[in-house]
């Protein structure tokens, strides 16, 4: 019977790889336009990287650029043909996440739908940003 790996075979991840990101068709679509664009102007790049940082009570603070190459501990997945790639940090705030593409009379942009983000809002109890609190001086 064999027992768990040794730290010496290689770090172990926690994140199911299907469960890191996902993209609506509207996304990929227009991840797949900007790609494109930037290939005919010269400029090759690899796939979209988006990242994470704890935000404490403000819910997780996202970033989003278009990715030149891989990291080590990159999680690499490919959805519509755009490949996504997430540092090993920020891989467990954005499991589960769902990035779209809205156009609306006001504008358009990418939104992200992260069922994290209300397990890691609030001030309930071991916040502290800041003295005395979230906000509180």
């Amino acid at each position: 019977m064999m027992g768990p790996p040794s730290p010496a075979a290689g770090p172990i991840s926690i994140v199911r790889r299907s469960e890191v990101l996902t993209l609506t068709d509207a996304a990929s679509r227009k991840l797949a336009e900007v790609l494109a664009q930037q290939s005919e102007h010269g400029k090759s790049y690899l796939g979209l990287r988006v990242s994470a940082m704890s935000g404490c009570c403000s819910g997780p603070q996202y970033g989003m650029s278009l990715a030149e190459s891989t990291a080590d501990g990159d999680w690499i997945g490919e959805v519509g043909g755009v490949k996504l790639l997430v540092d090993a940090e920020s891989a467990p705030l954005l499991e589960g996440t769902r990035i779209d593409y809205i156009e609306t009379e006001r504008g358009a942009g990418f939104t992200i739908e992260n069922p994290n983000a209300a397990r890691e809002t609030g001030a309930g109890g071991d916040c502290a940003c800041g003295r005395g609190g979230c906000g509180g001086h």
